[in-house]
């Protein structure tokens, strides 16, 4: 199937051209009819595999096909649940709707930036509005933009929206929409929870699901690396300097250990840049675009930018360790491997690692080779922490049971604690 088939304008496919596409992907040909009919939506795909174009194409198409009205009201909201997706998502619509006459206008709001020149932004009104939820809801708060005439929902990566706790948030955006819309919801799995957001959001809704739920992608190659915990950054900087490694993306589990982890690589003469929560939004957008341009070698990340990542040909994953959740193994791999390209995710594991290792072969259904690198081969596995012995329970006394009466001299004698002891101590405490 083309795109020409799937009843897109000629000016959207000269876009698609542009960008170098021929062929959908089997999401953008499922939903792109599905989305152009009418329909709500609710899609599951794995990360890389074309979902942004497979709801920016269809909206863009029925909007370009009503004037707008001269106000410009928001008729299409996309919520995405970080800042990083949401300027990607906003690349796209700019990108697909170049060709469009007349243009519609796009916006794209987050936290972690002046709220003003947003709002200004804002004033003359916008057809397609892409926002994380919680900057959306203080604009609404500041009297700055209405819901009221809203025409279609998007929720993109609504799973990580859950994750991230934003379920609050979204219903009470949902509680600002007109009730007659259209909600696409779209999300790399089908857990319970989507499943249950699903409901009294989506009306009949036309269900996709491309992928066997928590697949990891099928062209990435997926290595794990044996390493006691110590040793871990010096592998790290063996990897890329003796197999000259030029873009990498490394996924840490804290933002502290991505600060720390940064610092090393930068002795050693490896260019590297951390991006994480703590970051301001101008640091990040500007180690994001380093890496991308290809300034910066390594790219050191916390969670927070497994979904809103998106690099052409990225060729190397590597987690420094594994994510807490085994369901963001999936998340971080799939960003490389995109679009039909192969790439490569390597773990870096260490003893304490292996049961974490094993939840996530279970989820992803695959054993994940494991291979040792010569000179850094872990050390016997340490042994097992003893237990603690356990307490003799105390034996249950009957209110009528009497007591041994205590003996004065047998009491124990307590000195008092120091002053210097008193204040060291509540020095300690945070208030």
């Amino acid at each position: 199937m083309s795109f020409t088939a799937l009843g897109l304008s000629d000016q959207l496919l000269q876009a698609i051209a542009d960008a170098g596409y021929t062929t959908p992907s089997p999401i953008q040909s499922q939903a792109i009819p599905a989305v152009l009919n009418g329909h709500d939506v609710l899609a599951a795909a794995q990360t890389g595999t074309g979902k942004t174009a497979g709801f920016t194409l269809p909206i863009l198409h029925r909007l370009s096909q009503k004037p707008h009205n001269k106000n410009r009201p928001i008729r299409v909201l996309i919520l995405t649940p970080t800042r990083e997706l949401a300027a990607q998502v906003g690349e796209s619509v700019k990108k697909y709707g170049s060709h469009l006459h007349p243009r519609l206008k796009s916006e794209v709001v987050f936290g972690g930036v002046k709220i003003n020149p947003q709002m200004m932004r804002l004033r003359g009104g916008v057809d397609i509005l892409v926002a994380t939820p919680g900057r959306l809801l203080d604009l609404v708060n500041q009297n700055a933009l209405k819901l009221n005439q809203v025409e279609t929902l998007i929720l993109d990566e609504a799973d990580r929206m859950l994750d991230m706790g934003f379920i609050r948030d979204i219903r009470k955006i949902i509680a600002l929409l007109p009730k007659k819309r259209q909600n696409l919801l779209f999300s790399a799995t089908f857990s319970a929870d989507i499943r249950k957001l699903t409901t009294g959001l989506l009306v009949n809704p036309v269900k996709i699901e491309v992928a066997p739920r928590n697949t990891a992608a099928e062209l990435v190659e997926q290595v794990a690396y044996l390493v006691n915990k110590s040793n871990k950054t010096a592998l790290l900087c063996h990897l890329i300097k003796e197999y000259d490694w030029q873009q990498v993306l490394v996924f840490t589990s804290t933002k502290h250990g991505a600060n720390r982890l940064t610092e090393k690589l930068n002795k050693v003469d490896i260019k590297a840049a951390a991006i994480h929560g703590n970051k301001s939004q101008g640091a990040r957008t500007k180690a994001l675009a380093g890496f991308k341009a290809g300034e910066i070698r390594v790219l050191v990340a916390t969670d927070v930018a497994a979904r809103g990542i998106d690099i052409h040909l990225l060729p190397h994953v590597v987690n420094f360790e594994l994510p807490r959740a085994s369901a963001d193994y999936i998340h971080r791999i799939g960003r490389t491997g995109r679009a039909g390209e192969e790439g490569q995710a390597i773990s870096l594991v260490s003893h304490d690692e292996y049961g974490a290792l094993r939840q996530v072969e279970n989820l992803i259904g695959k054993k994940i080779n494991r291979e040792q690198i010569t000179g850094f081969e872990p050390s016997a596995e340490a042994p097992p922490m003893p237990e603690k012995p356990k307490r003799k329970p105390r034996p249950n006394r009957s209110s009528n049971q009497a007591r041994k009466p205590k003996v004065a001299g047998n009491r124990a004698k307590h000195k008092p604690r120091r002053l210097s002891e008193n204040r060291s101590r509540s020095e300690g405490k945070l208030f």
